[in-house]
């Protein structure tokens, strides 16, 4: 483990959190009711602003009556539909399912939390709409959908994730958790880290999204939040699964496996795979746990097209994300700085001899030509 140096075992006091760009902390007022029973947003926030309340015709206007046309995603929890507000922004929104996974204390949590936590790296909440059993969300527009969608299982002709988009894609997701665990306040317990929910705009750059399952994260003396165990199968880091003890060190190691995915291309449980190349972690254990067998990781559509010495550096990371022991994973500020590190060796496409030859033709051709 000696090849990678940027993570160190320092633990950051309490007032010397990392501030960036996004600004200073939140003071949001709460002004919710229980029954959603109001028109007006649920929060107010001095530097945020308001999530805007829509009604169940503005939105079923927006997405032509919820038309499959307009349909972008599913799952446990409703459907996403791209809709078009009547600013004329185009919009994604979110119809909950009734009976499904996200319930009301979910869409409330969700709307929370996104009115109060606000970076370039979490995805922004429009507006709401609770109206009778209708529970939507509106969120902003996320052109390339889902890194789930760009990374596994990809299309006939569809290109698939290059070294140095994967690393962006790793580096922001990073810089949104460390919003969450080191500028809020309080922190919050992201719980939800998983491919399907990373969102990436046009450039790639990735945001968080769905917070329904956030905590606020212990502080003072506490050291943990006792909760229900909730999240993703093969996310969940494996004390909180045993103790239900939730802290900020579960989020480091959905974020290993979230690195581990990008490393490999495989999903963490994949069911047309056969034994233990079924289960991500399970297949992986052996190379992760010898360096001269890092490159047996990477994806094979990479094509070997990714710098060695940066490979092995993010292996290095990922593997002391997903230590089974909470204290042995770093701090998600310390992940980030060696991810920066890792991102600043990018992969350069060295030319063929080919290409190179058919350049210098060109080159003595154009000489050549009169004036």
């Amino acid at each position: 483990m000696g090849c990678f140096p940027c993570i160190s075992d320092r633990r950051r006091e309490k007032n010397n959190r990392i501030e960036d760009s996004a600004g200073a902390r939140s003071n949001s007022r709460f002004l919710v009711d229980s029954e959603y029973g109001r028109k007006e947003p649920l929060i107010s926030g001095e530097r945020n602003g308001c999530a805007r309340s829509f009604t169940f015709k503005d939105l079923a206007i927006a997405t032509q009556n919820f038309k499959e046309a307009n349909l972008i995603g599913a799952g446990g929890f409703g459907r996403v539909f791209k809709g078009r507000i009547d600013s004329g922004k185009v919009v994604a929104i979110k119809q909950l399912n009734r009976e499904g996974l996200q319930g009301s204390k979910e869409f409330l949590v969700e709307i929370l939390m996104l009115i109060m936590l606000q970076h370039p790296n979490l995805v922004s909440l429009i507006g709401y709409c609770a109206e009778g059993d209708e529970r939507l969300l509106v969120y902003e527009y996320m052109p390339k959908g889902s890194l789930e969608d760009q990374l596994f299982d990809l299309t006939p002709g569809k290109e698939p994730l290059d070294w140095n988009t994967r690393m962006k894609i790793a580096v922001g997701a990073a810089k949104g958790l460390t919003y969450l665990h080191d500028v809020a306040n309080p922190p919050v317990i992201y719980r939800d880290m998983k491919a399907a929910n990373i969102l990436l705009d046009d450039e790639f750059n990735p945001k968080l999204s769905d917070f329904g399952l956030a905590k606020v994260a212990p502080v003072g003396d506490r050291t943990h939040v006792s909760t229900r165990v909730m999240g993703t199968y093969g996310y969940c880091a494996p004390d909180y699964v045993l103790s239900g003890k939730l802290t900020l060190k579960s989020d480091i190691y959905s974020f290993g496996v979230l690195l581990l995915e990008l490393i490999t291309g495989r999903r963490i449980y994949d069911a047309s795979k056969v034994g233990a190349e079924q289960n991500l972690l399970t297949w992986s254990r052996p190379f992760l746990n010898d360096r001269r067998r890092f490159s047996q990781l990477a994806d094979p559509t990479l094509q070997g097209r990714y710098p060695p010495r940066a490979f092995h550096q993010l292996v290095v990371i990922t593997s002391m994300c997903l230590q089974e022991q909470p204290h042995v994973r770093p701090i998600i500020g310390d992940v980030v700085v060696a991810l920066n590190h890792v991102q600043s060796q990018p992969y350069i496409l060295e030319p063929t001899s080919n290409t190179t030859s058919s350049l210098l033709v060109r080159l003595h051709l154009v000489l050549l030509k009169p004036v």
